[in-house]
């Protein structure tokens, strides 16, 4: 008889106010909360063996903080960095964790202490969730997200350029370049003397509130929505393969500006837009909580492969360029820049890439971790991929159902496909990495996923 164990805990990470903002390339301070930030953990326990996944409220965790905290909450509980698996939300309302944009004035102290005391909060979950451990049974399901919710945001423009995030109603956007994937996987742990947990695994961005009030974004709207309606149920988001997955319409309807603004960056967002999307979510994991399909659970485990990538370094006839539009946005001048809205975020973002790579390295090594929970799968990518990527690794045969999720354990940018090297847009020129990095990715997910099968 299996002795599978499944404990779960949640955290309050509100951080001070002043803080600097993630998720821009323009300064933003934390002046109030709309909604709070959490970090929850499921501890697993099984067979002898525990695994942990975190998964926190924020927009990314870079790869020298989250080894960091790895190493710390190894020390707290006894559990081996090896098997954690700390999962950003992505929400662009949420507090900076590292001083990336001093340029910004950034009170990098300030950033520092709230980092440290995230560090702290994660030790407490873990061991919260640790103390909440009783015996469960899984069940799986897999949802459709519903219509307008996610788009491909990356688009082929009339003139035959790329864009990512064009212009609400451009008449020069001719078609998005890629297809969705609306699955949502969906994971039930039914604990007796406690709560469920469900958790979801959905790829889009939570980019749908901007300004300077902090919030979870839709990810905490689901979790609420679904806590709310299911009596004795918590909820977990982790953020599937989103890279190229945004909420705007670019030809939205009348009803589809309901409580919507057009942002700075003209892409629908506002409260009211994560509201929509979350309940929506929400609803996806209500249609389906019922009639999961329970499995064994005999076994978990955790393996690594970690995959090198040649990195994407500039030409030297390219840096003169780059250098003055690096030192123009970080004086405050966007506007001597000879670009708007995503363009510009796309010329400096492309700039910013080519100096931080002048000297090199001439390789990554990207770390994907993988987590066995009986005949289900997770599949950890240290960073931001596009749909293609989650497509090609849940086209892995063997498994009940395969869950690619994002900035997991480290926050190494974008990973496109090859064919947007050659299309161009913002994920594809900001990128530190060269064309192949994706299917390198997916050809090192498959390769965890069989050695799980083999262990």
């Amino acid at each position: 008889m299996s002795d599978f164990l499944v404990g779960y805990a949640q955290v309050n990470i509100n951080p001070p106010l002043g803080i600097g903002v993630s998720g821009y390339y323009i300064p933003r301070f934390a002046k109030g909360f709309l909604d709070d930030l959490e970090a929850s953990a499921l501890v697993l326990s099984c067979d002898g063996r525990r695994i942990v996944m975190i998964s926190v409220d924020c927009c990314f965790i870079n790869t020298e903080l989250n080894q960091r905290y790895l190493g710390e909450i190894e020390s707290a509980v006894g559990i081996g960095k090896e098997n954690i698996f700390i999962a950003a939300t992505h929400t662009h309302t949420g507090p900076l964790l590292t001083p990336w944009r001093e340029a910004f004035d950034a009170d990098e102290n300030l950033i520092e202490q709230y980092a440290g005391f995230v560090g702290l909060r994660l030790i407490d979950v873990v061991k919260l969730a640790m103390e909440d451990l009783k015996k469960a049974r899984m069940g799986y399901a897999v949802g459709h997200a519903p219509e307008r919710v996610a788009y491909i945001r990356r688009y082929k423009m009339k003139d035959g350029s790329t864009l990512t995030c064009p212009p609400i109603n451009d008449p020069n956007i001719d078609h998005p370049i890629g297809e969705l994937d609306q699955r949502i996987n969906i994971l039930r742990f039914d604990r007796e003397g406690g709560h469920s947990i469900v958790l979801v695994n959905y790829g889009i961005h939570a980019d749908t509130v901007n300004g300077e009030y902090i919030s979870s974004d839709f990810p905490g709207w689901m979790r609420r929505t679904v806590e709310t309606a299911l009596d004795g149920t918590k909820c977990m988001f982790f953020a599937g393969a989103q890279g190229d997955v945004g909420s705007t319409n670019v030809h939205p309807t009348d009803s589809d500006m309901n409580d919507t603004e057009i942002s700075f960056d003209n892409e629908m967002k506002s409260p009211g837009m994560a509201r929509f999307v979350g309940r929506a979510l929400a609803g996806t994991v209500l249609q389906v909580y019922d009639k999961v399909n329970y499995v064994d659970v005999e076994s978990i485990g955790c393996l690594h492969n970690v995959v090198s990538v040649p990195a994407n370094l500039p030409n030297p006839e390219q840096l003169l360029l780059a250098h003055k539009y690096k030192k123009l946005h970080e004086a405050g001048c966007d506007n001597e820049i000879p670009y708007e809205a995503m363009e510009l975020t796309t010329v400096v973002a492309e700039a910013l890439r080519m100096c931080r790579l002048e000297n090199g390295p001439e390789e990554f090594h990207l770390n994907l971790m993988g987590v066995k929970i009986g005949p289900v799968a997770f599949v950890g990518i240290p960073g931001e991929p596009f749909t293609d990527i989650g497509k090609g690794i849940k086209d892995t045969e063997g498994w009940a159902m395969i869950l690619p999720c994002a900035l997991i354990n480290g926050s190494e940018g974008y990973f496109p496909m090859k064919s947007a090297y050659d299309e161009g847009g913002y994920e594809a020129r900001s990128s530190s990495y060269k064309s192949g990095v994706a299917e390198a990715i997916i050809a090192g997910g498959k390769k965890l996923l069989h050695k799980m099968i083999e262990e």
